[in-house]
């Protein structure tokens, strides 16, 4: 009973502080149906004066961070679901900034000791206060001896306490509300509510276990260490756990200060072109990228290197999503039309009773007017809000394990062009792409797949024996039961039985219940 009137309770709580801040006031009313242009005209009456005068940003960001980190995230990840949520909606939830206030210096070497089983002073010679503090976690500045007694500076990630149990309740919320949407709302069924839910309780619990950070971190050194001009931190597994994670301090200076850059004396266009083609690079390259590359979390090194921190969201493409990207990709690139239709066919994100040649057609309305612009009068954001725009119309379904990647490619893009407003998003990927297309499906590439077809059959082949055994036992069982009959294990057959009993149960009960129905009827009758 709790489990399900709580969740309600904390909806309707979160339903007051938004009509509270003014968020209700924000939709569209001639273009709701009757109910809902009443309903929203209700919440209105409880929405406070002060809030008439706010930006949409405003009142959106105020509500989400009073009601805390969990919708600040929701807030966030629905900002890269323009197709859920409208472009309006979109626009305005991707300028709220994952920024909160810090918790205690206290609170926070409390944590730390807890994580690492060792008082603070054993483990920091300084450990200072917070210098930025969002919604999971937030970083101190410290400084550690090496074994040779030498010292070096640090950033600790502290983990906000309890936020993993308010993320849980809040969970539950999130996920009432899909639940209700697919029932009862057909159409929204084909945008996948819950698993547009399930993405982001994913997301967000790999994101407060910062050793999976740590991991990600030590991948992407490795991925990257002869890629020019790019970099991650170094991670410091000894003072690393769950809850803490220590790495390198970064002294370059952040990507969004663009005047101290080009004070700097830095490339701005050079450093645009980079955090194109390395997005590019480990996209393809390596199937696994920063899916949070916002100016925030990329600093710029004296000699011009790119340095991305915060690895707590990151994105993965199998091998076949990653040849389906490229070809996509390249195939806008070449205006090759015909092609890209035909990849998305065979990546299954447009279903097989479509007309190739029509999706083709919509293709080129949204490439032709691309080409020969520059960022400054056309985006890879824009492309991709076209493409989505037809997914309805050609009954494409939500693809969930490309949610990271759209959002990526339009925040990247959208850090490039800062750096250089006239960047030309097609000519910059082309080296990328290009170079993968020839390494992957040409000559090179088919040579690659022969010798990983051979691998593969040389493994198979290894494993004869263990499957003749499999399949050797498999033939026993199937034998014993056609002889013996189905048999149960003592664990199957408790579970059975006590499920036969609850279900005799209510069916006393229900007999009960209908008896003393009829009782009642029948002495109503005679009297």
């Amino acid at each position: 009973m709790g489990f399900a009137v709580m969740p309600l309770i904390r909806l309707a709580r979160a339903g007051y502080i938004m009509a509270r801040e003014g968020v209700f006031g924000l939709a569209q009313l001639p273009d709701l149906p009757a109910g809902p242009r009443i309903a929203i005209a209700c919440a209105r009456m409880l929405e406070r004066r002060s809030v008439r005068d706010k930006s949409a940003q405003s009142r959106l960001s105020d509500a989400l961070n009073k009601l805390g980190p969990s919708y600040v995230k929701l807030g966030q990840f629905l900002a890269t679901r323009e197709d859920v949520v409208g472009k309006e909606a979109a626009r305005e939830l991707s300028s709220l900034q994952d920024s909160l206030p810090p918790f205690s210096h206290e609170a926070a070497r409390k944590a730390v000791a807890e994580q690492l089983q060792q008082p603070v002073e054993e483990i920091f010679v300084e450990f200072g206060e917070a210098v930025a503090a969002a919604s999971i976690a937030q970083v101190h500045p410290a400084v550690v001896r090496s074994r040779d007694g030498t010292e070096r500076k640090v950033a600790v990630k502290v983990l906000r306490p309890g936020v993993a149990r308010r993320f849980q309740r809040d969970l539950e919320s999130f996920y009432l509300v899909a639940r209700v949407a697919e029932r009862f709302h057909p159409p929204s069924r084909r945008l996948r509510p819950v698993a547009v839910v399930d993405t982001l309780a994913k997301s967000v619990a790999m994101e407060m276990d910062f050793r999976l950070e740590a991991a990600g971190l030590s991948e992407m050194a490795e991925n990257t260490a002869e890629d020019p001009g790019f970099r991650v931190p170094q991670v410091d597994w000894l003072r690393t756990s769950k809850g803490i994670l220590t790495m390198e301090w970064i002294d370059g200076r952040k990507m969004s200060d663009v005047e101290g850059l080009r004070a700097d004396g830095m490339d701005l266009e050079a450093l645009g072109a980079n955090v194109i083609q390395s997005f590019l690079r480990h996209t393809l390259r390596d199937g696994f990228f920063h899916a949070d590359m916002h100016q925030g979390n990329l600093f710029v090194e004296p000699d011009g290197t790119l340095v991305a921190v915060d690895f707590g969201i990151t994105g993965r493409l199998s091998p076949r999503e990653r040849r389906f990207l490229a070809e996509i990709l390249f195939g806008f690139i070449t205006r090759n039309y015909r092609r890209v239709a035909e990849v998305h066919f065979e990546a299954g994100y447009v279903p097989a009773d479509q007309d190739v040649d029509m999706f083709a057609q919509a293709i080129r309305a949204i490439g032709e007017p691309i080409h020969g612009h520059d960022a400054s009068e056309i985006s890879m954001a824009r492309l991709l809000t076209q493409l989505f725009e037809v997914t309805e119309l050609f009954e494409m379904s939500t693809q969930t394990q490309l949610i990271m990647l759209q959002k990526t490619m339009v925040v990247v893009e959208g850090v490039a062009r800062t750096l250089n407003p006239h960047l030309d998003m097609w000519k910059t990927a082309e080296p990328v792409v290009g170079s993968w297309i020839r390494d992957n499906l040409g000559p090179v590439g088919k040579i690659k797949d022969a010798g990983s077809l051979v691998g593969s059959m040389f493994r198979i082949a290894n494993d004869l024996p263990i499957f003749a055994d499999r399949i050797g036992r498999m033939s026993y069982e199937l034998e014993s039961m056609t002889q013996n009959g189905l048999r149960f294990d003592r664990a199957t057959a408790e579970a059975i039985g006590k499920a036969e009993a609850r279900h005799t149960r209510s069916g006393r009960v229900a007999l009960w219940i209908i008896a003393l129905s009829l009782a009642a009827i029948a002495v109503k009758q005679f009297l």
